[in-house]
Protein backbone atom coordinates (compact mmCIF):
# COMPACT_ATOMS: atom_id res chain seq x y z
CA UNK A 1 0.00 0.00 0.00
CA UNK A 2 1.14 3.55 -0.68
CA UNK A 3 1.64 6.20 1.98
CA UNK A 4 -1.63 7.88 0.95
CA UNK A 5 -3.58 4.62 1.18
CA UNK A 6 -2.12 3.83 4.58
CA UNK A 7 -2.83 7.39 5.75
CA UNK A 8 -6.49 7.31 4.68
CA UNK A 9 -7.15 3.84 6.09
CA UNK A 10 -5.62 4.60 9.48
CA UNK A 11 -7.23 8.03 9.70
CA UNK A 12 -10.67 6.48 9.14
CA UNK A 13 -10.19 3.62 11.62
CA UNK A 14 -8.21 5.28 14.44
CA UNK A 15 -9.72 6.74 17.58
CA UNK A 16 -8.63 7.27 21.18
CA UNK A 17 -11.83 5.93 22.76
CA UNK A 18 -12.22 2.24 21.86
CA UNK A 19 -10.18 -0.09 24.01
CA UNK A 20 -9.17 -2.14 20.95
CA UNK A 21 -9.27 -1.44 17.20
CA UNK A 22 -8.26 -4.17 14.75
CA UNK A 23 -7.19 -3.18 11.24
CA UNK A 24 -6.66 -6.58 9.51
CA UNK A 25 -5.79 -5.01 6.16
CA UNK A 26 -2.63 -3.57 7.73
CA UNK A 27 -2.02 -6.38 10.22
CA UNK A 28 -2.36 -3.82 13.00
CA UNK A 29 -4.14 -3.56 16.32
CA UNK A 30 -4.54 -0.25 18.18
CA UNK A 31 -4.92 -0.49 21.94
CA UNK A 32 -5.93 2.58 23.96
CA UNK A 33 -4.70 2.68 27.55
CA UNK A 34 -5.71 5.14 30.29
CA UNK A 35 -3.00 7.20 31.99
CA UNK A 36 -3.03 9.46 35.03
CA UNK A 37 -0.24 12.04 35.26
CA UNK A 38 1.25 12.13 38.76
CA UNK A 39 3.25 15.32 38.09
CA UNK A 40 0.51 17.83 37.21
CA UNK A 41 1.01 19.76 40.45
CA UNK A 42 4.23 21.13 38.95
CA UNK A 43 2.08 23.35 36.74
CA UNK A 44 0.90 26.93 37.34
CA UNK A 45 -2.44 26.96 39.13
CA UNK A 46 -1.56 25.64 42.59
CA UNK A 47 -1.77 27.79 45.74
CA UNK A 48 1.54 26.45 47.12
CA UNK A 49 4.49 24.51 45.70
CA UNK A 50 6.98 22.11 47.17
CA UNK A 51 9.59 19.63 45.96
CA UNK A 52 8.73 16.39 47.75
CA UNK A 53 11.98 14.79 46.64
CA UNK A 54 14.05 17.36 48.59
CA UNK A 55 11.38 18.41 51.13
CA UNK A 56 11.55 22.08 50.09
CA UNK A 57 8.69 24.62 50.04
CA UNK A 58 8.78 27.59 47.67
CA UNK A 59 7.56 31.18 47.85
CA UNK A 60 6.71 31.17 44.15
CA UNK A 61 3.14 31.92 43.07
CA UNK A 62 1.71 32.56 39.60
CA UNK A 63 -0.66 35.39 38.74
CA UNK A 64 -2.55 34.14 35.70
CA UNK A 65 -5.03 37.02 35.62
CA UNK A 66 -5.56 38.95 32.39
CA UNK A 67 -6.70 42.57 32.18
CA UNK A 68 -7.85 42.63 28.57
CA UNK A 69 -11.44 43.36 27.59
CA UNK A 70 -11.43 40.14 25.62
CA UNK A 71 -13.45 37.34 27.28
CA UNK A 72 -12.41 34.51 24.96
CA UNK A 73 -8.73 35.42 25.06
CA UNK A 74 -8.87 35.89 28.84
CA UNK A 75 -10.37 32.45 29.29
CA UNK A 76 -7.43 30.89 27.43
CA UNK A 77 -4.81 32.86 29.38
CA UNK A 78 -6.38 32.51 32.82
CA UNK A 79 -7.22 28.79 32.81
CA UNK A 80 -5.04 27.29 35.57
CA UNK A 81 -2.79 24.65 34.04
CA UNK A 82 -2.78 22.27 37.02
CA UNK A 83 -6.59 22.02 37.02
CA UNK A 84 -7.08 21.01 33.37
CA UNK A 85 -8.57 17.52 33.71
CA UNK A 86 -7.86 16.48 30.11
CA UNK A 87 -4.15 17.00 30.77
CA UNK A 88 -4.19 14.82 33.89
CA UNK A 89 -6.29 11.84 32.79
CA UNK A 90 -6.08 10.75 29.16
CA UNK A 91 -5.62 7.77 26.85
CA UNK A 92 -2.53 6.91 24.83
CA UNK A 93 -2.38 4.43 21.97
CA UNK A 94 -0.17 1.44 21.19
CA UNK A 95 0.13 -0.03 17.70
CA UNK A 96 0.95 -3.73 17.74
CA UNK A 97 1.29 -6.22 14.85
CA UNK A 98 -1.37 -8.90 14.42
CA UNK A 99 -1.69 -11.96 12.21
CA UNK A 100 -4.95 -12.76 10.44
CA UNK A 101 -5.65 -16.43 9.58
CA UNK A 102 -8.70 -18.10 8.10
CA UNK A 103 -9.90 -21.41 9.48
CA UNK A 104 -9.91 -24.11 6.80
CA UNK A 105 -12.96 -25.72 8.38
CA UNK A 106 -15.18 -22.72 9.15
CA UNK A 107 -13.69 -19.98 6.96
CA UNK A 108 -13.78 -17.64 9.95
CA UNK A 109 -10.94 -15.19 10.53
CA UNK A 110 -8.79 -15.66 13.58
CA UNK A 111 -6.66 -12.75 14.79
CA UNK A 112 -3.67 -13.20 17.06
CA UNK A 113 -0.95 -10.90 18.31
CA UNK A 114 2.48 -11.25 16.76
CA UNK A 115 5.39 -11.47 19.17
CA UNK A 116 7.29 -8.17 19.21
CA UNK A 117 10.93 -7.58 20.01
CA UNK A 118 10.73 -4.17 21.64
CA UNK A 119 8.91 -0.88 22.12
CA UNK A 120 9.28 2.53 20.44
CA UNK A 121 7.79 5.67 22.00
CA UNK A 122 6.78 8.20 19.34
CA UNK A 123 6.86 11.86 20.43
CA UNK A 124 5.14 14.49 18.26
CA UNK A 125 5.65 18.18 17.45
CA UNK A 126 4.53 21.45 19.03
CA UNK A 127 0.89 22.57 18.92
CA UNK A 128 -0.46 19.26 17.63
CA UNK A 129 -4.11 18.26 18.21
CA UNK A 130 -4.50 15.26 15.89
CA UNK A 131 -2.49 12.05 15.44
CA UNK A 132 -3.48 11.61 11.76
CA UNK A 133 -0.14 12.55 10.17
CA UNK A 134 1.76 10.32 12.61
CA UNK A 135 -0.30 7.17 12.10
CA UNK A 136 1.51 6.09 8.87
CA UNK A 137 4.83 6.89 10.59
CA UNK A 138 3.93 4.65 13.52
CA UNK A 139 2.67 1.90 11.21
CA UNK A 140 5.84 1.95 9.11
CA UNK A 141 8.00 1.88 12.25
CA UNK A 142 6.05 -1.14 13.50
CA UNK A 143 6.23 -2.89 10.12
CA UNK A 144 9.95 -2.36 9.59
CA UNK A 145 11.26 -2.88 13.13
CA UNK A 146 8.85 -5.52 14.42
CA UNK A 147 8.32 -3.39 17.54
CA UNK A 148 5.15 -2.06 19.15
CA UNK A 149 4.73 1.71 18.89
CA UNK A 150 3.42 3.96 21.67
CA UNK A 151 1.83 7.26 20.60
CA UNK A 152 2.38 9.34 23.71
CA UNK A 153 0.93 12.88 23.91
CA UNK A 154 2.97 15.78 25.29
CA UNK A 155 1.26 17.91 27.98
CA UNK A 156 -1.62 20.07 26.63
CA UNK A 157 -1.36 18.51 23.16
CA UNK A 158 -3.44 15.96 21.25
CA UNK A 159 -6.22 14.61 23.51
CA UNK A 160 -4.69 16.35 26.55
CA UNK A 161 -6.30 19.58 25.32
CA UNK A 162 -9.48 21.23 26.66
CA UNK A 163 -12.38 21.07 24.20
CA UNK A 164 -12.49 24.85 23.73
CA UNK A 165 -8.86 24.89 22.53
CA UNK A 166 -9.91 22.87 19.49
CA UNK A 167 -13.28 24.56 18.92
CA UNK A 168 -12.84 26.63 15.69
CA UNK A 169 -15.65 29.04 16.53
CA UNK A 170 -14.28 29.84 20.00
CA UNK A 171 -10.71 30.09 18.70
CA UNK A 172 -11.58 32.37 15.77
CA UNK A 173 -13.27 34.79 18.17
CA UNK A 174 -10.28 34.67 20.53
CA UNK A 175 -7.94 35.26 17.61
CA UNK A 176 -9.98 38.26 16.45
CA UNK A 177 -9.71 39.74 19.96
CA UNK A 178 -5.95 39.09 19.95
CA UNK A 179 -5.44 40.87 16.62
CA UNK A 180 -7.35 43.89 17.89
CA UNK A 181 -5.00 44.13 20.90
CA UNK A 182 -1.86 43.43 18.82
CA UNK A 183 -2.58 44.85 15.33
CA UNK A 184 0.99 44.22 14.09
CA UNK A 185 1.07 40.56 15.09
CA UNK A 186 2.36 38.09 12.48
CA UNK A 187 1.58 34.39 11.95
CA UNK A 188 -1.51 34.67 14.14
CA UNK A 189 -4.19 32.06 13.42
CA UNK A 190 -7.00 30.19 15.12
CA UNK A 191 -4.71 27.13 14.94
CA UNK A 192 -2.04 28.62 17.21
CA UNK A 193 -4.02 31.10 19.31
CA UNK A 194 -4.34 28.94 22.47
CA UNK A 195 -0.65 28.02 22.72
CA UNK A 196 0.54 31.47 21.64
CA UNK A 197 -1.59 33.48 24.07
CA UNK A 198 -0.69 31.31 27.04
CA UNK A 199 3.05 31.38 26.32
CA UNK A 200 3.24 35.09 25.49
CA UNK A 201 2.11 36.19 28.93
CA UNK A 202 3.50 33.24 30.92
CA UNK A 203 6.49 31.74 29.06
CA UNK A 204 7.30 29.61 32.13
CA UNK A 205 4.45 27.40 30.99
CA UNK A 206 6.80 25.96 28.35
CA UNK A 207 9.18 24.78 31.07
CA UNK A 208 6.62 23.37 33.51
CA UNK A 209 4.60 21.55 30.85
CA UNK A 210 7.88 20.26 29.42
CA UNK A 211 8.88 18.93 32.85
CA UNK A 212 5.46 17.35 33.27
CA UNK A 213 5.90 15.63 29.89
CA UNK A 214 9.38 14.44 30.95
CA UNK A 215 8.06 12.98 34.20
CA UNK A 216 5.04 11.45 32.42
CA UNK A 217 7.29 9.56 30.01
CA UNK A 218 9.45 8.42 32.92
CA UNK A 219 6.29 7.35 34.79
CA UNK A 220 5.32 5.24 31.76
CA UNK A 221 8.80 3.70 31.57
CA UNK A 222 8.83 3.01 35.32
CA UNK A 223 5.47 1.25 34.93
CA UNK A 224 6.98 -0.97 32.21
CA UNK A 225 10.19 -1.71 34.12
CA UNK A 226 8.20 -2.55 37.27
CA UNK A 227 6.17 -5.16 35.38
CA UNK A 228 2.93 -3.20 35.87
CA UNK A 229 2.13 -2.39 32.24
CA UNK A 230 -0.87 -4.32 30.87
CA UNK A 231 0.62 -4.81 27.38
CA UNK A 232 4.40 -4.49 27.57
CA UNK A 233 6.83 -6.90 29.21
CA UNK A 234 9.16 -5.44 31.83
CA UNK A 235 12.31 -6.45 29.91
CA UNK A 236 11.19 -4.91 26.60
CA UNK A 237 13.70 -2.62 24.92
CA UNK A 238 12.52 1.01 24.95
CA UNK A 239 13.55 3.33 22.10
CA UNK A 240 12.29 6.66 20.76
CA UNK A 241 11.23 8.18 17.46
CA UNK A 242 10.82 11.92 17.95
CA UNK A 243 9.81 14.80 15.70
CA UNK A 244 10.30 18.56 16.11
CA UNK A 245 9.78 19.64 19.77
CA UNK A 246 9.36 15.95 20.59
CA UNK A 247 13.06 15.63 19.74
CA UNK A 248 13.86 18.40 22.22
CA UNK A 249 12.11 16.34 24.92
CA UNK A 250 13.59 13.02 23.77
CA UNK A 251 17.14 14.38 23.71
CA UNK A 252 16.71 15.60 27.30
CA UNK A 253 15.34 12.18 28.30
CA UNK A 254 18.46 10.44 26.97
CA UNK A 255 20.87 13.10 28.24
CA UNK A 256 19.42 12.76 31.76
CA UNK A 257 18.94 8.96 31.77
CA UNK A 258 16.95 8.95 35.03
CA UNK A 259 17.37 5.74 37.10
CA UNK A 260 19.59 4.38 34.32
CA UNK A 261 16.43 3.28 32.47
CA UNK A 262 17.62 4.61 29.10
CA UNK A 263 21.25 3.43 29.14
CA UNK A 264 20.62 1.20 26.11
CA UNK A 265 17.80 3.18 24.50
CA UNK A 266 18.11 4.49 20.95
CA UNK A 267 16.63 7.72 19.63
CA UNK A 268 15.86 8.82 16.11
CA UNK A 269 15.29 12.55 15.62
CA UNK A 270 13.25 13.55 12.58
CA UNK A 271 13.20 17.30 11.81
CA UNK A 272 14.44 17.94 15.32
CA UNK A 273 17.49 18.04 17.55
CA UNK A 274 18.83 21.61 17.88
CA UNK A 275 18.99 23.81 20.96
CA UNK A 276 15.93 25.99 21.49
CA UNK A 277 17.52 29.20 20.21
CA UNK A 278 18.44 27.54 16.90
CA UNK A 279 14.82 26.66 16.06
CA UNK A 280 12.29 29.04 14.53
CA UNK A 281 8.79 28.33 15.86
CA UNK A 282 7.17 31.40 14.24
CA UNK A 283 4.47 29.80 12.11
CA UNK A 284 0.70 30.02 11.80
CA UNK A 285 0.69 26.34 12.80
CA UNK A 286 2.99 26.70 15.84
CA UNK A 287 3.54 30.13 17.50
CA UNK A 288 2.64 33.66 16.44
CA UNK A 289 5.25 36.44 16.47
CA UNK A 290 4.35 37.83 19.92
CA UNK A 291 4.60 34.42 21.61
CA UNK A 292 7.81 33.56 19.78
CA UNK A 293 9.45 36.81 20.95
CA UNK A 294 8.26 36.26 24.53
CA UNK A 295 9.58 32.68 24.74
CA UNK A 296 12.91 33.66 23.16
CA UNK A 297 13.29 36.66 25.47
CA UNK A 298 12.54 34.64 28.62
CA UNK A 299 14.71 31.60 27.93
CA UNK A 300 17.55 33.11 25.91
CA UNK A 301 17.94 36.77 26.88
CA UNK A 302 16.64 37.00 30.45
CA UNK A 303 16.93 33.50 31.85
CA UNK A 304 19.76 34.18 34.30
CA UNK A 305 17.80 37.11 35.75
CA UNK A 306 14.63 35.00 35.97
CA UNK A 307 16.50 32.35 37.96
CA UNK A 308 17.54 34.94 40.54
CA UNK A 309 13.95 36.13 40.97
CA UNK A 310 12.30 32.71 41.32
CA UNK A 311 13.42 30.26 44.03
CA UNK A 312 11.42 27.39 42.51
CA UNK A 313 12.85 27.91 39.04
CA UNK A 314 16.33 28.13 40.54
CA UNK A 315 15.83 24.84 42.41
CA UNK A 316 14.65 22.85 39.40
CA UNK A 317 17.59 24.11 37.32
CA UNK A 318 20.19 23.32 39.97
CA UNK A 319 22.42 20.25 40.28
CA UNK A 320 19.71 18.69 42.50
CA UNK A 321 17.61 18.05 39.38
CA UNK A 322 19.73 16.71 36.47
CA UNK A 323 16.78 17.06 34.08
CA UNK A 324 16.73 20.82 34.73
CA UNK A 325 20.44 21.07 34.11
CA UNK A 326 20.19 19.26 30.78
CA UNK A 327 17.11 21.29 29.85
CA UNK A 328 19.16 24.42 30.51
CA UNK A 329 22.01 23.12 28.34
CA UNK A 330 19.54 22.72 25.45
CA UNK A 331 18.29 26.32 25.57
CA UNK A 332 21.17 28.31 24.09
CA UNK A 333 23.79 26.87 21.77
CA UNK A 334 26.84 28.65 23.22
CA UNK A 335 25.91 28.21 26.90
CA UNK A 336 26.93 25.01 28.72
CA UNK A 337 28.25 23.87 25.35
CA UNK A 338 31.08 21.68 26.66
CA UNK A 339 28.77 20.07 29.21
CA UNK A 340 26.16 19.30 26.54
CA UNK A 341 28.57 18.12 23.86
CA UNK A 342 30.43 15.82 26.25
CA UNK A 343 27.18 14.01 26.96
CA UNK A 344 26.15 13.88 23.28
CA UNK A 345 29.55 12.37 22.52
CA UNK A 346 28.81 9.60 25.05
CA UNK A 347 25.44 9.00 23.37
CA UNK A 348 26.54 9.17 19.72
CA UNK A 349 25.84 5.49 19.01
CA UNK A 350 22.35 5.76 20.50
CA UNK A 351 21.22 8.83 18.57
CA UNK A 352 20.66 9.38 14.85
CA UNK A 353 18.76 11.99 12.83
CA UNK A 354 17.29 13.12 9.52
CA UNK A 355 16.99 16.82 8.73
CA UNK A 356 15.19 18.18 5.68
CA UNK A 357 16.89 20.64 3.35
CA UNK A 358 13.88 22.99 3.03
CA UNK A 359 12.92 22.91 6.71
CA UNK A 360 12.80 26.51 7.95
CA UNK A 361 11.61 25.68 11.49
CA UNK A 362 14.45 23.26 12.24
CA UNK A 363 17.27 24.13 9.81
CA UNK A 364 19.55 21.18 8.89
CA UNK A 365 22.70 23.14 9.77
CA UNK A 366 21.45 23.51 13.35
CA UNK A 367 20.65 19.81 13.69
CA UNK A 368 24.23 19.11 12.63
CA UNK A 369 25.69 21.75 14.94
CA UNK A 370 23.92 20.44 18.03
CA UNK A 371 24.14 16.68 17.48
CA UNK A 372 27.60 16.57 15.89
CA UNK A 373 29.05 19.42 17.96
CA UNK A 374 30.43 22.81 17.03
CA UNK A 375 33.63 21.22 15.70
CA UNK A 376 31.70 18.49 13.82
CA UNK A 377 33.68 15.81 15.67
CA UNK A 378 30.85 13.97 17.45
CA UNK A 379 30.29 10.91 15.20
CA UNK A 380 26.48 10.94 15.47
CA UNK A 381 24.82 9.84 12.21
CA UNK A 382 22.88 12.76 10.74
CA UNK A 383 21.55 12.72 7.18
CA UNK A 384 20.18 15.75 5.31
CA UNK A 385 17.49 14.82 2.78
CA UNK A 386 15.47 16.67 0.16
CA UNK A 387 12.29 15.66 -1.65
CA UNK A 388 11.13 16.22 -5.24
CA UNK A 389 7.99 18.13 -4.28
CA UNK A 390 6.96 21.12 -2.18
CA UNK A 391 7.02 20.29 1.52
CA UNK A 392 7.69 22.06 4.77
CA UNK A 393 8.43 21.26 8.41
CA UNK A 394 4.78 20.82 9.37
CA UNK A 395 3.81 18.65 6.37
CA UNK A 396 6.83 16.66 5.13
CA UNK A 397 4.58 14.06 3.46
CA UNK A 398 1.51 15.76 1.92
CA UNK A 399 -1.36 13.22 1.74
CA UNK A 400 -2.54 14.19 -1.76
CA UNK A 401 -3.33 12.08 -4.83
CA UNK A 402 -1.35 14.44 -7.07
CA UNK A 403 1.93 13.73 -5.22
CA UNK A 404 1.19 10.14 -4.25
CA UNK A 405 4.14 8.46 -6.03
CA UNK A 406 6.78 11.01 -5.04
CA UNK A 407 5.60 11.19 -1.44
CA UNK A 408 5.58 7.39 -1.22
CA UNK A 409 9.22 7.26 -2.41
CA UNK A 410 10.33 9.88 0.11
CA UNK A 411 8.36 8.33 2.96
CA UNK A 412 9.84 4.87 2.37
CA UNK A 413 13.33 6.32 1.95
CA UNK A 414 13.11 8.12 5.30
CA UNK A 415 11.75 5.17 7.23
CA UNK A 416 14.23 2.67 5.80
CA UNK A 417 16.95 4.86 7.27
CA UNK A 418 15.03 5.21 10.56
CA UNK A 419 14.46 1.45 10.85
CA UNK A 420 18.18 0.68 10.45
CA UNK A 421 18.86 2.66 13.59
CA UNK A 422 15.88 1.51 15.67
CA UNK A 423 15.88 -2.22 14.85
Amino acid sequence: MTYLEIYNLLKNKFNLINEKIDIPKLGTRVINIPFESFSHKLLPGEKTYQCNEHNIEFKTTYDLSSKFKAPHLNEIIETPDSKIKENINFNYSILIPIEVKKSKKTGKRRIKKVKTNGTIILLHGLNEKDWSKYLPWAYKLMEQTGKQIILFPIAFHMNRTPAKWIDPRFLRTANKERKEIFPNIANSSFANIALSARLQFHPQRFLWSGLQSFYDVMQLIHEIRSGLHPQIKKNSSIDFFAYSIGSFLANILLLTNSFGYLSKSKLFNFCGGPTLNRMNAASKYILDSEANISVYSFYIEKFEQELKKDDRLQHYFSDLHPVGKYFRSMLEFHKMQNFREKRFRELHKQISAIALKKDLVVPPSEVLNTLKGSDNKIPTKVRVMDFNYNYDHVIPFPPTKKLEKEVDKSFNRVFRFVAKHLK
